[in-house]
């Protein structure tokens, strides 16, 4: 039996559940794993010159096993999100602690702690294998999943799952992630697959859209209402043009910073007006590499009252970090929210606190999403309220390369990497939807 034989079975349009129960499992799979031997191959190295393309490899793992609340997925694509780039640069820290660690939980969690770590955090496919005590998911299913894995044995994390002191995101701080021919989940990872689109593009919104709606529109987030300016940055990458999606889908008004006109023209198209090209106004909020230059955040501000018309941001939405955390605090409203998610140019955020607690404003921390709030995401991508951004797809022999892209920021929205899917366009059930949206569908694409 090999991976060929499966996917032979999801293309039949005459596979049944019990087809796909009664196929044996191959012995292997081709994954995209980091190894634990060359942690330190990038030692003494900046960021910047860590490459990808070095660490990433495409290894033949073996099948793991199944355990009870948990599916195996025969992976038809994925997509790289920044925690691929992190995993592979071994930054902030080497995966390999995370995966340690949650060997040392249970008997069961041991087949995580081993001397490779299959990535990724996104997958669209078809469930092969469901273990004891999974009722709602049967093989066969079309499914996207999310990447919040839990273990639920603490009270914590029955209010809100994001707060169970077990808590991981799949494929980063646990093995056998979604950038590979099959993955293994928890069942309450699992999602109806939105039946639009095809298996490239329902890979692609997961973790990021997932995120933007917890950061923008949950109770756990800034809570977003109508009319409420959103300062929006990277508005046209992979978490900002959902959060760009969100702000217009939701009646506030996105104000979108980006760095090229390139990317401001995929904003309008998004049907954003509200545009700050950061590096055609050249703003520079560090004076050097230990000063901030507020005079900088005061011009932002200015710039952002010139477009809504005298008016402050309402929310927020960051995720560089240490570059424009200063500005995100000085030009928000007072009473405002500064909700953050990531510091992707740097972790040790600095910002002149007069201007929070004087002018009363709120810094929320927001985490990927729980799983209500990640069904609830995937839900507005089944209706066509949101749609994917993806605007690339790399082969899975080529994650190296994409990883590659999306840590230069060579990439717009989302770049998607087929796995066992032998092309692009397949698995779309439902023509006549797609039809309806499919301008909004394709627009980062061919940019």
């Amino acid at each position: 039996m090999t991976v060929k034989d499966i996917l032979a079975a999801i293309q039949s349009p005459d596979s049944t559940s019990e087809d796909f129960a009664a196929l044996p499992l191959p012995e292997s799979y081709r994954a995209i794993t980091v190894h634990k031997d060359e942690t330190e191959m990038f030692s003494g190295l900046a960021t910047r010159d860590k490459d990808p393309r070095k660490s990433i490899h495409l290894d033949d793992v073996p099948v793991p096993e199944l355990g009870p609340g948990e599916a195996l997925v025969a992976v038809m694509a994925s997509s790289v999100n920044y925690n691929s780039v992190w995993t592979s640069i071994f930054e902030p820290m080497s995966t390999f602690g995370f995966l340690e660690r949650y060997g040392k939980v249970s008997e069961l969690t041991r087949r995580h702690d081993l001397p490779y770590h299959v990535i990724g955090s996104d997958l669209a496919g078809v469930v092969l294998r469901t273990g004891p005590g999974v009722n709602a998911w049967r093989p066969g299913d079309e499914v996207v999943a999310h990447c919040l894995s839990v273990e639920l044995e603490s009270s914590d994390g029955h209010n809100d799952t994001m707060l169970d002191p077990e808590q991981r995101i799949w494929g980063f701080e646990t093995n056998f992630g979604g950038l590979a021919e099959i993955a293994l989940v928890k069942s309450n990872q699992l999602m109806p697959k939105p039946g639009h689109l095809s298996w490239e593009e329902a890979a692609a919104p997961g973790l990021v859209n997932s995120t933007a709606y917890r950061q923008l529109v949950s109770r756990n987030g800034a809570q977003m209402k109508q009319g409420d300016n959103v300062l929006i940055w990277g508005a046209s990458g992979g978490l900002g043009s959902y959060a760009t999606q969100f702000a217009l889908a939701g009646g506030a008004t996105p104000i979108c910073v980006v760095s090229s006109e390139q990317k401001a023209e995929i904003c309008r198209r998004m049907g954003a007006e509200l545009i700050i090209d950061r590096s055609a106004e050249d703003y520079r909020f560090w004076s050097d590499e230990h000063t901030q230059n507020p005079r900088e955040w005061k011009r932002l501000g200015k710039r952002i009252r010139e477009l809504t018309g005298g008016e402050d941001v309402d929310i927020v939405f960051e995720h560089p970090g240490r570059e424009t955390f200063g500005a995100s605090v000085y030009v928000t409203r007072k009473g405002g929210t500064i909700v953050t998610c990531a510091s992707t140019s740097g972790y040790d955020h600095q910002y002149d606190n007069r201007y929070l607690w004087m002018s009363l404003k709120r810094i929320i921390g927001s985490h990927f999403a729980n799983y209500r709030e990640a069904w609830e995401a995937n839900r507005l991508i089944a209706k066509g309220r949101i749609h994917p951004t993806l605007s690339k797809v790399y082969s899975l022999e080529d994650t190296g390369q994409a990883a590659y892209d999306v840590h230069r920021n060579m990439h717009q929205g989302k770049v998607g990497v087929l796995c066992l899917a032998p092309e692009e366009g397949l698995g779309v059930r439902d023509e006549e939807m797609r039809a309806r949206h499919v301008d909004a569908i394709n627009r980062f694409r061919n940019i």
